[in-house]
Formats: C-alpha cells, structure tokens, sequence
C-alpha cells in the first residue's frame, strides 16, 4: 500500500485531503459540500464522543433529542440569530414531488407547499427555547441541564471533510438557569470541559479566551472559546461556549416564578464541538507518512503483525500471540491481529503507519525461537526488540509516553509560535513569514479589527483568559490599549 502524499512543506492543504482519503478516514459524497465518514473514521469520532458525553454527564448534564425542522418564524424571533444564520440556512418549502406530465423526470408538487417553510436546524437554540417556555414554571424546575448530540446542516461555500462541511455531526449543549451568576459559571466551565478534552485525551493544547463582540456567536452576549494551532501555523477553533444572558428567553417568553414569587425571565447558556475537533486531530500531530494518533483516541492501540511462510508458521505464531491479545484487552487496550494472507507484512506495515496505529508488534520465526517481539511506535517511527515476558508492561508504558510525547511536541510547536508584535509592518511580515499567534495591542474597536481583517486576512482569535494587563498602543491605529490579544489567519 504507497502512501505517495504531498508533503506538509510543498502543499499542507493538499497533504491533508489525502490523508484523510488514503487512511480512510472520510471520502465526498454525491452532495456538494457533503461527506460520507468512513468506519475508521467513525470509530475515531465515537471514541471522542464517547469520552466528552461521560465529562458532560459527570458534570450534571443529561441527554435529550429534538427536531431535525425548526419552523421559519422561530429563527426570526431572537434578531442577531437571524442575522447570523439567514445566509447558510437549508429551507424545506414543499413536502412532495410528482412526475412532471412532459414525462422529463420529478418536479416539486405545488399544491404539496408547506404552510410555514421549515429551516434544516444550523444549531437548535430556537426550537429548544420553545420547549423551554413548557417545561419551566418555578425555580424548583432549575437549572435544565441538557445536551444533544445531533446533525446540522449550514450550506457552505467553501468545504474541507472534517473542517467545514454543509452537513456535520456535533453535539450542542442548551441549559437554563435562576441567575445569570449561574450561566456564566456553566459557559465557563464547558470551555473548561472542552480545554481538558482537547489537552488530556486529544494531545491538542489550547487557549482559552472570550471572542470579540464580531467573532461572537449570533445571539449571544459571550462567547467563551479554545483556539488550537495547527503545523501550517493557522489557529483553529476547537470548541465553543455561549453565555447567551436572557436574549432567547425573552425572545421565546420563558419566565419562571422566583424563590420571592416574582416573575423573571430565565438565563441561558450554549455549547458545542463538532466533528471539526477530527480535523484538529489530522492536522495537529500528523507527519509525511500519515497519521499519527493519541493512544487515547486511536480505535486500534496495537497491532500485532505476524511474519510467516506458509499455515503451519502462521499457527504456531497465532498460539503464542492470541494470550497476549487476551491479556492486552483485559487491561482496556485495544488490539488487532492482522492474520490475514491476502496482503504481505511490509503492505501491513505501511497500512497501519498510514492509519496512525501508536504501536505496532512485529513477531516472526525468529522471534518465536529468541521469545521477543519487535516493536516500532508511531510518533518517533523507532523500533526496539522486547521480551515477550515484558511486553505487556512495555507497551503500557509506551501508550502513555507517547500520550505525553505528542502533546509535548504540539505545545513546543505553539509556544515558539506565539509572537509579539508592536508595529503594523512587523505583524504583516511575520504573519506572511512565520505564522501563528500574533500577541498585539489593539484598541478595541470593529473597525480596526476589520480593518485588519480585510488588510491582512489575520482575525481576532481570542482575547486571552490569562494575559495580564498592559497598557500599550494598537498594532493598527496607535490608540490606547489595556491588553494584547491573538491575531492568526484561521481555519
């Protein structure tokens, strides 16, 4: 199996698309702007799935399911919504098609038109908050804490598989609560949740800040962010978290009667991440041979290869590595044996390099008469002869290395690309040099960001959680400034 892909260094956006066709991750499919997951690529998505749902539900959170539909008139009705979704929404006008009488093929009935066009949900704020205004009466029914993992559909211009696509996979957490003190602690600590997802299990170090007012989320009053840097030094949004004060409340009416028997509006937040957060994963700690996994993620941890002429090897090695398979799973790693005849080892070799497997067993003749095992990992592609009897311990504790390794490299990559600027010429040239996080003074204004956006292509990521303040002048305008923030061309 040749892997021949474009190198990061000649064409990274064109290594990426390979990638993810050749390690089988996703392909196009007969809809424009739509893509058709493949399993391995699926198993990744249901291992971060599976991990963010237990930290949603550690955290209080339960599961609900709403209308894929969300009629026309509810979008409407919280105004920078509208304004912020109208361009990409899917709309269903009619609800059935007939033969056209030229016998040319289907058209759309037009007695089968819908009373109230249906928009296809870009995100599910308003026909949650309908449901909302149902279930709350009182206190005694907050906090709502409720999340859904779901599809929706924003008709993009522009597709990438995993990074913006018209049709994507997310899940999009809705909560109401008494006070606004409370919402603002739940948006806070989902931005949280979505930083420690990204780090511990991801490998992917992020910076956690709130947006701009321009960069905000259509609805709400703030928007929480993690912004991750990817190899070609443009940052990436890996998750967001809305405080959306009493907007959709007040949009839907959703009032409930306080401890002091008065009536008040409700508090909201929002949150998601999509299966954007695979195209992070890509991109992050892949290399010229493919991908490269976080042992964490990886749907196989190890595989096992075996080297034989014929059956009777093929046996005699099967008996010896089916207990280690055995022992292997009973500790929670999950493991392949690739037994099969159809392909020689070197193809398999190539095979699980290309898919990112973190560890790969190679046993044959030789090995069964020495009682080793030879075993290369994924990241640093090096390779070692371990003894059978310690070759359980050894590869617990290379799963972990190479947990720690790969997010280790990534932060090293951020952090020596993260760069002050304080003139205007300097953040063009090293934006167009360098790359990555610009750290600048800016004044605070819409102008000047979009002055810089049109001038430069570089947006406003974040404005930093942690940064201190500063008095300093705008990289742009030379107005006054409190604290720098990070410029980046972005995904």
């Amino acid at each position: 199996m040749g892997k021949n892909l474009t190198k990061r260094s000649e064409d990274y956006s064109k290594w990426y698309n390979e990638l993810v066709s050749k390690a089988d991750l996703a392909e196009n499919s007969a809809v424009r702007g739509c893509m058709v997951i493949k399993p391995y690529g699926y198993a990744i998505w249901e291992k971060m799935q599976a991990q963010l749902d237990k930290m949603f539900k550690e955290t209080g959170h339960e599961n609900a399911y709403f209308p894929l539909f969300i009629p026309k008139s509810y979008l409407s009705k919280e105004a920078a919504h509208v304004d912020g979704f109208a361009k990409e929404c899917a709309v269903v006008t009619h609800y059935r098609l007939k033969n056209a009488e030229d016998g040319s093929g289907v058209i759309v009935d037009p007695e089968a038109k819908l009373e109230e066009e249906l928009i296809v949900r870009p995100t599910s704020e308003t026909i949650i908050w309908d449901t909302y205004r149902k279930w709350i009466q009182s206190y005694r029914d907050l906090p709502i804490l409720v999340n859904q993992w779901a599809n929706v559909v924003r008709w993009e211009l522009r597709t990438r598989m995993f990074l913006r696509t018209s049709e994507f996979l997310w899940q999009e957490g809705h909560t109401a609560h008494e006070t606004k003190e409370e919402a603002i602690k739940e948006a806070e600590q989902m931005m949280h949740v979505y930083a420690e997802f990204a780090e511990t299990f991801m490998g992917v170090p992020v910076i956690k800040g709130v947006k701009t007012d321009s960069e905000r989320f259509a609805g709400a009053v703030e928007t929480y962010c993690i912004e991750a840097l990817m190899q070609d030094g443009k940052a990436l949004q890996a998750g967001t978290s809305h405080f959306l004060g009493q907007n959709f409340a007040k949009a839907f009416d959703v009032k409930y009667t306080t401890r002091e028997g008065k009536q008040e509006h409700v508090w909201a937040t929002s949150w998601g991440v999509s299966t954007r957060l695979m195209g992070a994963l890509i991109m992050m700690h892949s290399d010229d041979n493919g991908l490269v996994l976080p042992p964490k993620l990886a749907p196989i941890q190890v595989v096992i290869v075996p080297i034989h002429k014929g059956e009777e090897q093929l046996d005699a090695i099967s008996e010896r590595v089916n207990p280690l398979v055995k022992e292997l799973r009973s500790k929670g790693i999950s493991v392949k044996f690739d037994d099969r005849d159809t392909y020689k080892p070197g193809w398999k070799f190539n095979e699980y390099e290309l898919k990112g497997v973190p560890l790969r067993l190679a046993i044959g003749m030789r090995d069964m008469e020495n009682n080793t095992y030879e075993l290369a990992r994924r990241d640093t592609l090096s390779k070692e002869v371990v003894s059978a009897d310690g070759v359980v311990e050894r590869i617990e504790g290379l799963l972990d290395e190479i947990q720690e390794t790969i997010y280790k490299k990534a932060v090293d990559y951020r952090d020596s690309h993260i760069t002050e600027v304080n003139n205007f010429d300097e953040f063009k040239e090293l934006l167009e040099t360098k790359g990555g996080f610009l750290s600048a003074h800016w004044d605070g204004t819409t102008a000047t960001e979009d002055k810089i956006k049109e001038l430069t292509k570089a947006t406003i990521r974040c404005i930093p959680l942690n940064f201190k303040e500063e008095n300093g002048v705008c990289v742009y305008s030379g107005k006054p400034s409190k604290q720098r923030v990070l410029f980046a061309k972005a995904y």
